[in-house]
């Protein structure tokens, strides 16, 4: 089994904290979204991964090599492929052509899902979706009467299903879904200047390529400062559910309380505060004489004074102050004096 991971995108809806980490790698419950999403199809595949392809940006020799160590902590060679300009999610999977072959998974590195099955292998291909109550302003899939997906609709304004793509997909013949990719770059078959993915699986079932569902019980979004928050919450309390202890034992704590779920890592040294209900702190954080709950703040950062709920907090940061929201980007310093 191949994956694919297209996200070469700028996560501009999470400045600033793109700015300087690419959306995927920034960490929730401690590790980055790009691991813990390789690490859940993993789960639900059942199956050796032996390769993983990253589609990226211009994002420099420090985070290919970061990608790398991720596909070799799962056991999988990394490659890595660059995508330099926009043009869209067909061209994003194909620039990982050579990995095109046998079973493969593509998955959008902007989210994170949960799913109580595991992989049906004797489908040409699963498409992972979720119900939603409205949904207007999401691609979804159209059924028929043996629950096969028969088509895919974007952004639908009259009913056709409330089944949403969450742009996680298996093939069973990744050379098949080759072929469909550079036949929408040969002919040029693009939308706005874009070739788009679901134009593909459309010439796929056209052709009689089985697509079943593969429906998830959570689909967590990482596109804003909000939502990660959100998913933050949420990935805290599956791994307290799955007995994983995620507060180092390499943790300073002085007169101080944390409340589980948590994640807090090492070289932390905590003083005269309460920590948490699902608060993520990075390595080597001073947090001294505060009160922080709901919140997600990065390595190496130094919080005095502070309250924070619902806040996001970058690395490197040194804040002395009393507000109980932010959403900072790294080297930051605010201070009361």
């Amino acid at each position: 089994m191949k994956i694919i991971i297209p996200m070469a995108g700028r996560g501009s809806r999470l400045r600033p904290h793109t700015l300087t980490t690419p959306k995927p790698l920034i960490p929730v419950g401690g590790k980055p979204i790009v691991h813990r999403l390789v690490a859940d199809i993993a789960e639900v595949c059942n199956e050796k991964i032996t390769d993983i392809g990253f589609v990226i940006g211009d994002f420099g020799p420090e985070v290919e090599a970061e990608l790398i160590q991720v596909a070799e902590s799962l056991g999988a060679r990394g490659h890595v492929f660059q995508q330099l300009e926009p043009l869209g999610t067909a061209h994003a999977v194909l620039c990982a052509e050579p990995l095109l072959d046998g079973k493969v998974v593509v998955a959008f590195a902007d989210t994170l899902f949960k799913a109580d099955f595991t992989l049906n292998n004797d489908a040409d291909g699963v498409l992972w979706v979720k119900q939603i109550p409205d949904p207007s302003a999401f691609g979804v899939v159209k059924m028929n009467e043996h629950g096969e997906i028969i088509d895919f609709v974007e952004k639908p304004q009259t009913f056709v299903s409330d089944l949403a793509m969450i742009g996680i997909y298996y093939f069973r013949d990744g050379e098949a879904l080759n072929q469909e990719l550079n036949y929408l770059i040969d002919n040029n078959i693009s939308k706005g200047g874009e070739y788009q993915l679901p134009d593909a699986l459309r010439r796929l079932t056209e052709k009689g390529t089985r697509f079943l569902p593969g429906e998830v019980s959570e689909w967590l979004d990482c596109g804003n400062k909000k939502v990660t928050v959100e998913t933050n919450q949420r990935v805290l309390e599956f791994d307290v559910a799955k007995g994983i202890n995620n507060v180092s034992s390499q943790v300073s704590l002085i007169n101080s309380i944390v409340i589980q779920p948590c994640f807090i890592g090492e070289n932390t040294t905590i003083e005269n505060s309460v920590i948490g209900p699902h608060v993520s702190l990075g390595y080597g954080c001073t947090v001294r004489n505060s009160r922080i709950e709901n919140s997600l703040i990065q390595h190496k950062t130094s919080l005095s004074n502070v309250v924070y709920k619902n806040a996001m907090i970058g690395s490197n940061c040194t804040i002395e102050a009393s507000v109980s929201d932010y959403s900072l980007g790294d080297y930051t310093t605010i201070s009361n004096t």
